[in-house]
């Protein structure tokens, strides 16, 4: 197993899970992330209808402790809310190549535990099971704001060679994920400075 615990269940979240999918939304982005881009219960009906595969959480003991989104693209807009369809991924295209993650929140009491491997390696499974190219997400750079006297690309190369830790950079590139480029202006979040990097884990 990739957890340790036996206990462990990776399932398809439902709207009964809101209040605590919410939760986890507000331990994992804080302030000054925008309250108003944490998910609406509106949002994840929208998930459910359209592409319940892509809709995972863990829960342990009753409890969930992390959660992560995808849809299916073709190409992969390069701003937050057009590769989402402002979070309700109505744009989701069954045809397309691309597993696009949407998100993943992992309860920080609960990271460094294998966590965010377990969903990464659903994800990866679910290409696979699909037929699908690649796995990309656009991981957030929150160690970015730490470092002014970096841009954006110098500080993904700090954090990709090791002489720098991103909170959620580092562990996306040790679960595989390939860096592809600087994303500018791909959602609000100051402690990015707005940006994001494109990763992608091919099928193969």
């Amino acid at each position: 197993m990739i957890l340790k615990w036996s206990n462990v269940l990776i399932r398809t979240y439902t709207l009964k899970d809101y209040p605590q999918l919410l939760e986890i939304q507000r331990e994992c982005f804080p302030a000054p992330f925008p309250e108003d881009q944490l998910w609406s219960e509106a949002q994840i009906a929208s998930h459910l209808q359209i592409f319940p595969q892509g809709a995972l959480c863990v829960e342990i003991d009753g409890q969930l402790i992390a959660s992560a989104t995808a849809l299916i693209l073709e190409q992969v807009p390069h701003t937050f809310a057009a590769a989402t369809d402002d979070g309700f991924i109505r744009n989701h295209q069954p045809k397309g190549t691309t597993l696009y993650g949407v998100d993943m929140a992992v309860r920080p009491i609960w990271r460094g535990q294998g966590v965010a491997r377990a969903l990464y390696q659903a994800r990866f499974a679910l290409v696979k099971q699909l037929g699908l190219q690649r796995f990309m997400a656009a991981g957030r750079m929150p160690g970015l704001e730490q470092h002014l006297q970096l841009s954006p690309e110098e500080y993904v190369q700090a954090v990709i060679a090791g002489t720098l830790i991103d909170p959620t950079l580092t562990p996306q590139l040790r679960n595989g994920l390939e860096p592809v480029r600087v994303l500018h202006q791909y959602i609000e979040d100051a402690e990015s400075r707005n940006c994001a990097l494109l990763l992608e884990w091919r099928n193969q």
